[in-house]
């Protein structure tokens, strides 16, 4: 394990097509990371959806970002899911720490046995509070946390449930929100860490035709947006504490 944060390597798994939001997620894991560019590579399964499990060798974690173009229950149409769903597996039996966010956590509710549902109306966008479990207070990453802290979140899929093996750590009113396979380096959200009131804002523009009714939809949701100094937070509390043991 590397004794000091510049010895760092990360890989990010990104699953995003659209330029401009391929750089802000880049950009956002990096300066919530408190890494720099060069220790962050970026694996895109759009570029390459076929991979062997080789491609985190060399690496001291794994980064998983979101989606906005793919879906987890479609794996006919985008072929790179079973083998994201065979490198969280991979890591977790290689004891390789891994920071899966929002897509990262669907991957990983499947590839671990877990079930994902589909809301086509209604689900959950923008910022929202985030309720912590009991197993929370004694987590790595979340003991300090306050409980209902605020967090992006911006998904038309879900669990209801924690996938075996694993521990819940964090929830809402609609569904599971995060977890962490028990006695592993592995944390999953399924809100957005990596991202805050600004990059919300810049993402939901450039996909409101997705996620929202209209412009007057969207505005009512960019309006409410706070900021989310809590949930930002952890990707560094994941770096120090986990990566380097701080």
């Amino acid at each position: 394990m590397p004794r000091h944060q510049k010895d760092l390597r990360i890989l990010l798994l990104q699953i995003r097509h659209e330029t401009r939001t391929r750089l802000e997620e880049y950009e956002s894991f990096v300066n919530y990371s408190t890494l720099t560019e060069s220790q962050i590579d970026i694996l895109n399964v759009f570029d390459t959806p076929m991979f062997s499990m080789d491609v985190i060798k060399g690496y001291d974690a794994l980064f998983v970002g979101g989606a906005s173009e793919a879906s987890v229950l479609e794996p006919e149409k985008y072929p790179f899911v079973p083998v994201a769903q065979d490198l969280l597996l991979y890591c977790i039996e290689q004891d390789i720490p891994v920071f899966a966010s929002c897509f990262g956590f669907q991957l990983a509710v499947m590839a671990l046995g877990g079930e994902i549902i589909h809301q086509e109306k209604d689900f959950e966008m923008g910022t929202i509070p985030i309720c912590l479990t009991e197993a929370a207070t004694e987590d790595p990453l979340l003991h300090d946390t306050p409980n209902n802290f605020l967090a992006v979140a911006v998904h038309q899929q879900k669990a209801l449930h924690t996938p075996k093996g694993c521990t819940a750590l964090a929830y809402t009113d609609a569904c599971c929100h995060s977890f962490r396979v028990t006695e592993k380096p592995f944390w999953s959200f399924q809100f957005h860490p990596e991202v805050d009131k600004q990059r919300l804002i810049e993402r939901l523009t450039v996909f409101k035709e997705k996620y929202t009714e209209d412009d007057t939809h969207l505005e009512s949701v960019l309006t409410a947006a706070a900021e989310t100094p809590e949930s930002n937070r952890l990707v560094k509390k994941f770096v120090q504490r986990i990566l380097l043991n701080a």
